[in-house]
């Protein structure tokens, strides 16, 4: 790898880490760069899938103890995100190149703009889910379920916002219990779209490493900063960031 290409990928998977343990959205960051760096959109989108799970590793590890105890519904969940997210990697990798290139414009915005609007959409589904005495799993929830996971083995952008809004409409109302539950599921994705990436050899590693590397400082560094940095400057970054890929991404199309 030449020099500039080795610090692309350390800038973004530093950008990536710092703003995921701020606010999400380190997608928006890596994902590009890789597909900067040579490598073709699926492998970029493996390679990235790769580079950010160890932030979902180390979340679900934060909020282990705000985790609901362990009963049918919670375990269905995380059985529909390993199938659906095996199902969405699988997809992934038969998709031809030519066909994800067109796709990609449209699943950049599309997580932006979910990123963007994830608070008054989460406040809208509370008002409008009727009252359970009970958290489960609607017939409705448990397709959303299955879809975010499908989502997340595909390509990932947003698929936090995506996962609280099911867990919404299943009841939930605590935002740390939502969150610690969010952040299981987010690392189950993640470890089965890298299992199924690595083993079938759709990740580059040495760009991966390099972002990896990058990400993991830029996580501490956000993590050491998420009390003094403003959260609205933080997303209003991550969403113009968003919006102007999906531009450049249109226009490449």
């Amino acid at each position: 790898m030449d020099a500039w290409i080795i610090a692309l990928l350390l800038v973004a998977g530093l950008a990536g880490g710092f703003v995921n343990a701020l606010a999400g959205g380190a997608t928006f960051f890596t994902f590009p760069a890789l597909m900067a760096a040579g490598l073709p959109p699926v492998t970029a989108n493996a390679s990235n899938a790769v580079a950010v799970w160890p932030g979902n590793l180390s979340g679900a590890f934060a909020f282990r103890r705000q985790l609901p105890p362990l009963r049918a519904t919670l375990w269905l969940a995380m059985g529909l995100a390993v199938l659906g997210s095996t199902g969405g990697a699988l997809l992934l990798l038969a998709t031809e190149e030519r066909v994800f290139v067109r796709l990609v414009p449209y699943l950049i915005l599309g997580a932006t703009l979910l990123f963007a609007f994830s608070r008054p959409l989460l406040r809208l589904l509370r008002r409008i889910r009727p009252p359970r005495e009970h958290i489960g799993l609607t017939p409705g929830s448990f397709a959303l379920q299955a879809v975010a996971a499908v989502y997340g083995g595909y390509f990932g952008g947003g698929l936090g916002i995506m996962l609280l809004a099911v867990l919404s409409l299943c009841g939930f109302e605590d935002i740390r219990v939502m969150n610690a539950v969010k952040n299981l599921l987010s690392a189950l994705v993640g470890l089965v779209t890298l299992a199924i990436f690595a083993g079938l050899g759709a990740v580059s590693w040495p760009q991966t490493a390099v972002m990896l590397a990058g990400a993991v400082v830029g996580g501490w560094l956000g993590g050491r900063a998420g009390q003094r940095a403003p959260a609205w400057l933080i997303r209003g970054f991550v969403i113009a960031v968003g919006l102007a890929l999906s531009l450049v991404y249109f226009l490449k199309a």
